[in-house]
């Protein structure tokens, strides 16, 4: 017998809110993700692009901090990532 599986599984959420953060060096990306989380509803996703490597391990780690879910990294054509966050209030 095979267990069902939600039809989202495994889907990329569309990101409600696009913070391009492409150049910037942290703390900045999370400056900008924290001055725009509140912008999307409940349960909306904030695509964060950034390409320093310090905000690949922060932006997980202030969603921990913060209670906001880390949905995925996910690397850009171009370098650097969309880093996926879900907000959870």
């Amino acid at each position: 017998m095979t267990t069902p599986r939600p039809a989202a599984e495994g889907a990329v959420q569309q990101p409600a809110l696009t913070v391009d953060a492409l150049g910037k060096k942290c703390p900045i990306p999370i400056i900008m993700l924290a001055e725009q989380i509140n912008h999307v509803p409940l349960n909306g996703v904030v695509a964060v692009l950034a390409d320093d490597p310090a905000a690949f391990t922060d932006v997980p780690a202030w969603c921990r901090l913060k209670s906001h879910h880390h949905v995925g990294s996910y690397e850009l054509p171009q370098g650097g990532w969309a880093i996926h966050v879900r907000r959870n209030y």
